[in-house]
């Protein structure tokens, strides 16, 4: 059995509708807050675009919908809703868990377009071991930032624009590294590394994540 959800939220960006559109519609901008973008030939993805205003991906029995209306003082309002049938065996935490992802990810859209306007990125992930004190760890050798704090990591030195009970993320020079504490879906942490530098190596910057996570969990 299959049951419908809908998830909706409204941003202000600190960017033009045209920049907004660049982050959302192609797999370079995508790559810079979201991951890397879903490729428009694959089986059964379906794209309708209305460039800059309106963008919707369906896949399968899900939509991501995106509206964009400029407004003042070159900002632009996106208006997100992710719907489509959830199956029952995914829990009731779905809608909850999943809504607040899309919290953070349009956060880190909008930290993307502020401080990392039109720049290409490379998106990087990787998990850690799963073992049940590997957040608590993973805090401890950051030093358990708050919001604002500054810390060192594979990105160099920067500091933590978001914390909360599940997530952290960080700032560079030119990345932004976000790590996900996944627990409630069975799921071990993971860090997103979106890297705006040129000439980064997806696969190296892969396996030093894998080795940090690695030495810090089992330390």
């Amino acid at each position: 059995m299959s049951r419908p959800f809908e998830i909706r939220r409204e941003v202000v960006l600190p960017a033009s509708p045209e920049e907004v559109w660049r982050a959302i519609a192609t797999p370079e901008g995508q790559a810079g807050w979201f991951m890397t973008g879903p490729d428009p030939e694959e089986a059964g993805a379906e794209f309708d675009e209305d460039p800059p205003r309106r963008l919707e991906q369906r896949f399968g029995t899900q939509a991501i919908e995106y509206v964009l209306e400029a407004a003042s003082g070159g900002t632009t309002v996106l208006r997100f809703v992710h719907s489509g049938m959830a199956e029952d065996d995914w829990g009731d935490e779905f809608e909850t868990m999943t809504g607040f992802g899309w919290d953070l990810y349009l956060f880190t859209l909008g930290e993307y377009v502020r401080h990392f306007p039109g720049r290409p990125a490379v998106y990087i992930e990787a998990e850690a071991p799963n073992s049940p004190d590997a957040w608590k760890r993973i805090l401890a050798a950051l030093g358990d930032p708050a919001e604002g704090d500054p810390v060192e990591l594979l990105g160099g030195p920067g500091v933590v624009d978001k914390r909360t009970e599940h997530y952290l993320g960080v700032r560079t020079a030119d990345a932004l590294i976000r790590f996900h504490e996944r627990s409630l879906l069975g799921m071990p942490v993971a860090v997103g590394h979106h890297a705006y530098a040129p000439g980064v190596d997806a696969t190296a910057t892969t396996a030093e994540w894998t080795r940090w996570f690695a030495d810090v969990v089992a330390g």
